[in-house]
């Protein structure tokens, strides 16, 4: 059986896995460990950044929790904080020799890589961004986010007032410019005088978790006049609703339902169900696909992204949005004619 033979890839190298978990004692792991005695597979997931109040990291955790129990096996989790520590992270899970190995973040690029390549008989799945020349045990699958963000700028270029939208990012990247474009070309699509302002980069030393300085950054850029704000600051944004709230403007959140967070002061926001990615990747792998054959990107069609409005509950999200019934049936068709195919969103990154 394949899990017998893992196993016994994994008493190979039982003194590499005892250096290991003296490294995720450093590291931070959390969640089920992976037992070796246990029936059942093993899986293991990594983090870019501790998860803390991120709803994208939590949302991996999820996913392979689920996977652990579909399969009948044992997950772990993995938090790490810098480049240093995603590294021994990663080293130590290939110690443990499990199924899979899960890392969400744009921050593994070479590193999976390289390992994937000095480790061939260890399956990988690195999510939210792709290397090229991936060897064939490193699966990749990536989000569309421009498709979700098109539909927030729509409701933008329908609710402006000022006719000024833009975005609030963390950094300045082309994974982030895939929400920012997206919200721009939305919003365009529905308003001939909309002004796209040039996104508002958070920077600074920690931009996907200070909210003190994303606050600033969404004050200052409330003052040239922005009214529709898309939020792209992960556990930043906190900030930016806070802004909101106090200076009257209109916020839309990114990775689950952030309109709480300022009742009354936030539009809608993305959803972008990682867990989704995870159990639907690592269950083709467990059911022996390629990298080849495997999901590689997840958008609306495939439900690995969407609004808050558009999802069950919406009705008790507190978005804005849903108090305007003819903004929520527009954003709805659109988003029938994107799956469809019948509207096409701009890849920035293509």
């Amino acid at each position: 059986m394949f899990f017998t033979k893992r196993r016994a890839r994994a008493a190979l190298i039982a003194g590499a896995a005892s250096a290991a978990l003296l490294l995720t004692s450093c590291a931070g792991g959390s969640g089920d460990a992976a037992d070796s005695g246990a029936d059942g597979p093993s899986f293991i997931y990594i983090t870019s950044d501790p998860i803390g109040q991120n709803e994208f990291l939590k949302s991996g955790k999820v996913g392979i929790d689920a996977v652990a129990k579909t399969f009948e096996g044992t997950s772990k989790t993995y938090e790490s904080k810098d480049e240093a520590q995603r590294r021994s992270n990663l080293e130590a899970a290939i110690a443990v020799a499990p199924e899979v190995v899960v890392m969400l973040g744009f921050q593994f690029g070479d590193v999976a890589k390289e390992l994937a390549e000095q480790n061939p008989g260890q399956k990988f799945l690195l999510i939210d961004t792709a290397v090229e020349g991936a060897p064939e045990n490193l699966y990749q699958a990536t989000f569309r986010e421009q498709e979700p963000s098109y539909l927030l700028g729509v409701e933008a270029g329908l609710l402006t007032q000022a006719n000024k939208v833009g975005s609030v990012i963390s950094v300045d990247n082309p994974l982030l410019k895939k929400y920012s474009d997206g919200f721009a070309e939305g919003a365009k699509s529905v308003n001939k005088d909309v002004d796209t302002v040039a996104p508002q980069v958070i920077g600074g030393d920690n931009p996907f978790a200070d909210t003190a300085r994303a606050k600033e950054q969404a004050l200052a850029y409330a003052g040239t006049g922005v009214d529709q704000m898309f939020a792209v600051g992960a556990a930043a944004n906190g900030g930016i609703m806070e802004a909101a709230a106090e200076k009257g403007f209109f916020a839309y959140g990114v990775d689950a339902n952030q309109c709480p967070m300022a009742p009354g002061s936030v539009v809608d926001g993305t959803v972008k169900s990682v867990n989704k990615v995870v159990e639907t990747v690592v269950g083709e792998i467990m059911d022996g696909k390629s990298s080849a054959e495997a999901t590689t990107s997840f958008g609306l069609k495939e439900e690995g992204m969407t609004l808050v409005s558009l999802t069950e509950g919406a009705a008790d999200s507190q978005c804005t949005v849903m108090e305007n019934a003819d903004v929520l049936g527009q954003v709805t068709q659109i988003r029938d004619d994107i799956v469809s195919g019948k509207i096409k969103v701009t890849d920035p990154l293509a």
